[in-house]
């Protein structure tokens, strides 16, 4: 029986001050159980810009556009029907590799003894996560608008507060100090208030990819994956390639028709 998952909708509004290239990573990944009608759509001063969708790891979707100075509004719309469970994805060999070394936001290295005092003696990977995930939901206050784009996990743990890609990225780092593979997940988050991009982590258990949120802000089971990567530089939601353009406004709309599940944030969950 076919289910529909939900319904999704983003609106981007940049200033351009001259000539910008632009990654745009909004589209929901084409993940295998999804059936994905979608519409992205970028103007600049009122004229439809032409794009090129790029597909990267894991499924992933970006649209690569050129603009020139003036406003630019990108929106992008999509509904998402879920005909088939989440399937568990084994850890490959190169993803190990790629999910234990230290990256630009997740500084596993100069996170180590403090990772390895704390979580370190715990008997196996599922423990570790769980006792990470839960240190940084008693010890971390999310709090809007007090992190930056220099903000790494280290200035996370010391601050004791921010979004949930900070949230995600000190599991991340911490966990891959004790040996846990990990990556970072951008996600539409049906059940998130207030509204906007959401960021996960995902471990590696038993060989296998699992989803954990240590914001406890929506069900994982209702997530849908739109990137994946090795922290928040992978799955920014726009990256600026060359020229300027600022970012003066965003709208984002989840909605799921169904009723949404209750997650006490402990299980093993796939995210699709």
């Amino acid at each position: 029986m076919t289910v529909s998952t939900a319904t999704a909708y983003g609106q981007l509004v940049f200033d351009v001050s001259e000539p910008t290239w632009l990654a745009v990573q909004v589209a929901v990944a084409r993940r295998t159980g999804l059936d994905i009608s979608d519409r992205f759509e970028a103007l600049n001063n009122g004229v439809p810009l032409t794009t090129q969708e790029l597909t990267g790891p894991h499924q992933g979707r970006q649209h690569l556009l050129h603009a020139d100075p003036g406003p630019l509004l990108v929106t992008y719309e999509t509904a998402v029907t879920r005909n088939a469970p989440a399937t568990v994805e084994p850890v490959t060999p190169e993803q190990r590799i790629a999910a234990l070394l230290p990256s630009r936001y997740c500084p596993a290295d100069r996170m180590a003894g403090f990772a390895r005092s704390h979580f370190g003696r715990l008997p196996n990977e599922l423990e570790r996560v769980r006792a990470i995930c839960t240190y940084a939901w008693e010890h971390l206050r999310y709090q809007a608008d007090t992190s930056g784009p220099a903000t790494d996990a280290v200035d996370t743990l010391l601050a004791g507060h921010g979004v949930c890609r900070d949230f995600a990225h000190l599991v991340a780092a911490l966990c891959r100090a004790v040996d846990v593979p990990t990556r970072i997940a951008a996600v539409y988050a049906p059940g998130l208030s207030p509204m906007d991009f959401h960021v996960v982590a995902e471990t590696a258990i038993n060989g296998n990819w699992y989803a954990w949120d240590a914001t406890r802000s929506a069900p994982r089971t209702s997530m849908i994956r739109i990137a994946t990567g090795r922290d928040a530089a992978d799955v920014a939601f726009i990256s600026l390639l060359g020229g300027q353009a600022e970012l003066t406004g965003m709208q984002i709309t989840v909605a799921s028709p169904d009723d949404l599940p209750l997650d006490a944030h402990e299980e093993l969950v796939v995210l699709g």
